[in-house]
């Protein structure tokens, strides 16, 4: 049987290549994405930067390290501590000791981030003078970079300076350089410092200050600013790659699956040939297999070829988009081809084996019967995994909802579950085809002239052709509708939720990082009318279990002030309990009953038993927990809510609120505009994480939709032959195929809406369960761009090969053999 399959593939060259096509195609972008995915595990040792010249650094408490009986758990510390004053005495009797700040600045005409140091520091990265002198008085900076001149006056958010001198820029930051003195004005608290001494004894001295690090070498790059930003960068990238290996892994074997069981079912006159001949069922399978492995083995070495040509365009990609820092690029690693390469092996046997199977074991009248009209397209093997899977889905969905419902929430469940609903909607799609496409197509067959008739029965008649070309459709609307549709209903839920908990008026934020100071909010709280709640962004730490040190996002708030602001959706308890011996925490956390008492660890590492004030629902989970500032040392005010006082001008207080930060550069926001510029914010990375996997998919979507229907047309050759000997023209047996191709984008979309809506039906559900009531988002203009793309593909994939079919003789094509 080995050379009939050779001949066979001689013969049908045209099924064999889109096969090859799609099969290739998937294995490329499995070792790209494999590619991508080894190359973000490690990042480079990164030198130190701020510090590049510094003896040796010290550093304050900045972590939180809990022992428990399996380890040490740590988190970062939401307010780090300064380095004792009792040590920082003992450092001065060993040498000199320099103390490092570091805060934000805004200047007009500047880059938009920069950053203000005291001059003495500016030695140890080290900056040198390029033009001008060094700052000694308070109006007088050093700055960095060619964006300003000596003697130029600034106005920034710290007054207006004048600059006395200039350095060159190293890269890494934008820094503004004030005097020792106003530096230490501008930021009290310094969290390090440097000392010009032996490290040995710098080592000594601190060995009884407990959270103190003590830096030298290359560990110097720990005092730098965001020094795990490598670290968050390989982490956020392996989450991107990994999602879009998975989906590509999905939909290349979903696709590729497909294209195969299509291939083989159109061969059934074939094998009806073969075994009327006397082939046995056991010679069909075994031709069938050969084949599948010759093509699987050519199209596997292609993709790898290809997917090495194509990963460093990936990781330029996304270096150019600020997804990846500058120095990612594809590592020299083999065992992504390896698992490209049998992957793409695997799934060709898989679904020629499947395939080949019902061919083997139909009889040989039943063979050359079933030729030329689709019969008994649902095996029991299909039906029974179409709906285990479907019944999985809506299982698992039923129990996330009567257990976990916002596990739904989470990025890895609403990423992973539609692949389940995905695909048992693809295998049960042949039992839909048939009254989909009289549905959809019953007006057109309404209208005069045969085409709307044809196009229904063509459809409907040849239903594995149908579900085949409809696959990569459905594919495509759903994932597209699942993934940015889950997160606009997210962030709707999110917008809705804090739109019903802002009883404010106003919304004031600051102009820098810093938040606001102390003048300022004594500005915004003197303005006539204005009822001010100032709150600040905290941590609260919890060991759970005994074993897990979990951190909840806390607000420091004035209990009183909140409860005039803030509606917190409240299970029990009430906000005005709140003092300084208590907490209001959610649902999530372990004990969540009024009145209890629960051990944490606040932001700056200080431990203390609160007793729990008040409770919240869940929500989104984003809802955190609230204390009073006085258990949030340390963390400036961030945000201000402003509720105008009954009988007063809410314009007069808007324009006193603007007037009070005018200074600082903060905005003073409605509460409506407040929630549409904070809520919804989806993440960058996230967002063109989706924008990756639902590009790679309409790529691959519009490879294998022209690739199948090329095939599906090409075996259609005698049927548009008879129907040019029944009388009709060539353009009309083109507008035929054309219609036929629009009628299988449009199963293959609603197929994949049908999809989407259930997968963000689970999503609205859950919601509802965690008393937040929003509506469902699709993502209409993707949808739409997406099936009109599928659509022009479909047409110009049909009537391409069918245009070039139609120049030979109608009598020529319908005489010809398979």
């Amino acid at each position: 049987m080995l050379s009939v399959a050779l001949r066979t593939l001689r013969a049908r060259w045209v099924t064999f290549v889109g096969s090859f096509v799609a099969l290739s195609l998937g294995v490329g972008l499995l070792a790209v994405m494999g590619l991508a995915l080894a190359s973000s595990l490690d990042a480079p040792d990164r030198e130190p930067e701020r510090f590049a010249a510094a003896p040796v650094v010290v550093k304050g408490p900045d972590t939180l390290r809990v022992p428990t009986p399996i380890g040490d758990r740590v988190q970062k510390l939401a307010q780090p501590r300064a380095v004792p004053a009792a040590l920082k005495t003992e450092l001065k009797k060993l040498g000199p000791v320099v103390e490092d700040r570091a805060f934000a600045v805004r200047a007009r005409g500047g880059p938009g981030e920069l950053v203000g140091h005291p001059w003495s520091t500016a030695a140890f990265a080290p900056y040198e003078i390029s033009a001008g002198s060094a700052p000694r008085a308070a109006d007088q900076v050093v700055v960095s970079g060619d964006w300003a001149t000596v003697g130029q006056r600034l106005r920034t958010d710290r007054g207006t300076v004048r600059v006395v001198g200039t350095v060159a820029g190293l890269g890494f930051e934008n820094a503004v350089f004030f005097s020792d003195a106003r530096a230490a004005e501008l930021a009290p608290v310094s969290v390090q410092l440097v000392v010009d001494a032996d490290a040995a004894a710098v080592r000594d001295a601190a060995r009884d200050s407990t959270g103190v690090s003590v830096l030298t070498g290359d560990r110097r790059r720990l005092a730098d600013a965001d020094p795990d930003r490598d670290s968050e960068a390989l982490v956020a990238m392996n989450a991107m790659f990994g999602t879009a290996g998975g989906v590509t892994a999905f939909v290349s074997v979903f696709v590729v699956a497909s294209t195969f069981a299509f291939a083989v079912a159109q061969r059934r006159r074939e094998f009806g040939l073969l075994r009327t001949a006397g082939a046995t069922p056991g010679q069909i399978r075994r031709m069938v297999i050969s084949e599948a492995f010759l093509v699987g083995v050519l199209a596997s070495a292609a993709g790898c070829v290809f997917g090495a040509y194509g990963a460093p365009r990936l990781a330029q990609w996304v270096v150019d988009n600020e997804l990846a820092p500058s120095w990612f690029t594809i590592g020299d690693y083999t065992w992504p081809y390896y698992m490209a390469f049998w992957t793409g092996l695997l799934v060709a046997l898989c679904g020629a084996v499947a395939a080949s199977w019902r061919a083997g074991r139909t009889g040989p009248t039943e063979a050359l019967r079933e030729a030329s009209v689709d019969t008994r397209t649902m095996t029991w093997g299909r039906w029974l995994s179409g709906l285990a899977l479907l019944l999985t889905a809506v299982g698992t969905l039923v129990f996330a909802l009567a257990t976990e419902p916002g596990d739904l929430l989470h990025r890895k469940t609403y990423v992973s579950r539609p692949m389940l609903l995905i695909t048992a909607v693809a295998l049960l799609a042949p039992v839909l085809v048939r009254p989909m496409t009289r549905l959809i197509a019953w007006l057109p067959a309404q209208l005069p002239g045969a085409t709307g008739m044809l196009v229904r029965e063509n459809a409907a008649a040849g239903v594995r052709r149908t579900a085949a070309v409809a696959a990569p459709v459905l594919v495509t609307v759903a994932l597209a509708g699942s993934l940015l549709g889950a997160t606009a209903t997210l962030n709707e839920a999110k917008a809705t939720e804090t739109r019903a908990q802002t009883a404010a008026n106003f919304v004031v934020s600051p102009g820098s990082s810093e938040g606001f100071d102390a003048a300022a909010l004594t500005r915004l709280r003197e303005v006539p009318g204005a009822k001010v709640s100032a709150t600040s962004t905290s941590a609260v730490y919890v060991l759970e279990d005994g074993v897990a040190l979990i951190k909840s996002e806390a607000r420091a708030a004035d209990p009183a002030m909140l409860a005039t602001t803030t509606r917190l959706p409240l299970a029990a308890g009430r906000v005005t309990d709140l003092d300084d011996d208590s907490i209001i925490v959610n649902e999530e956390w372990a004990r969540h009953t009024v009145g209890q008492s629960v051990a944490v660890w606040l932001g700056d590492g200080t431990k203390k038993t609160l007793k729990i004030a008040a409770v919240m629902h869940t929500g989104t989970g984003n809802n955190g927990v609230y204390v009073t500032p006085g258990n949030a040392q340390g963390a400036s005010v961030d945000r201000v809510d402003v509720s105008v006082a009954d009988g007063a001008d809410a314009s007069a207080v808007a324009a006193g609120l603007r007037e009070a930060v005018r200074s600082e550069g903060g905005q003073v926001l409605t509460k409506d505009a407040w929630v549409r510029a904070s809520y919804p914010e989806t993440n960058r990375t996230t967002r063109l994480g989706f924008i990756l996997v639902l590009g790679i998919a309409l790529v691959y979507t519009a490879i294998a939709l022209a690739n199948t229907l090329v095939m599906a047309t090409s075996d259609r050759v005698r049927d548009l032959a008879v129907l040019r000997l029944a009388g009709a023209t060539r353009w009309q047996v083109l507008r035929l195929v054309g219609a036929e191709a629009l009628m299988v984008v449009a199963v293959g979309g609603v197929l994949g809406l049908l999809a989407a809506g259930l997968n963000l039906a689970g999503m609205w559900g859950a919601l509802g369960l965690l008393e937040v009531w929003s509506s469902i988002e699709l993502p209409w203009p993707v949808l739409g761009a997406a099936v009109a793309v599928c659509a022009v593909l479909a047409v110009v994939s049909a009537m391409a090969p069918a245009g070039v079919s139609l120049r030979r003789r109608a009598v020529e094509l319908a005489g010809m053999r398979e």
